[in-house]
């Protein structure tokens, strides 16, 4: 139930996003955020409102821990669009969480998956990617490098 306890704080985030998805494309932005977590009901859940200066914008996750089927729900809002996404739904194992959902791109129905790997108490990575085609081939479209701050 506290597989998040790692992310409350406040952190410095590298980003790296795919310009282009589902088009082949190998060109990324970079550009920096920071995060500040809290959390919630001890420990199972948390809120975390992310900064991306440069872009002008906000985004607000929150992580819900479903105690009966012993799994997270992730919800993303942002900024620019007012929008709370459809979650992603998984667990942790071995230190690495992986988290599925459903969602549309460009008004086609896609599938997420959110990834959360190499966490230290003063590091984390997390990583997004989406299939077009029922899960059966992914395209890794954001990066981001976590450092406490």
């Amino acid at each position: 139930m506290n597989d998040f306890d790692f992310i409350i704080g406040s952190w410095d985030v590298v980003n790296r996003r795919l310009r282009t998805l589902f088009a082949g494309s190998d060109e990324w932005d970079h550009f920096p955020s920071s995060v500040t977590s809290q959390s919630i009901f001890n420990g199972a859940g948390n809120t975390e409102e992310i900064v991306f200066p440069t872009l002008g914008s906000r985004g607000f996750s929150l992580r819900l821990f479903d105690v009966e089927r012993k799994e997270w729900s992730i919800y993303w809002a942002s900024s620019t669009t007012g929008l709370l996404y459809p979650p992603v739904v998984g667990t942790f194992t071995d230190g690495r969480g992986d988290f599925y959902g459903d969602d549309t791109h460009e008004g086609r129905p896609i599938k997420a998956h959110f990834i959360w790997s190499d966490i230290t108490p003063t590091s984390a990575r997390w990583e997004q990617e989406f299939s077009a085609d029922g899960g059966h081939t992914w395209e890794s479209n954001w990066i981001m490098e976590f450092n406490r701050a």
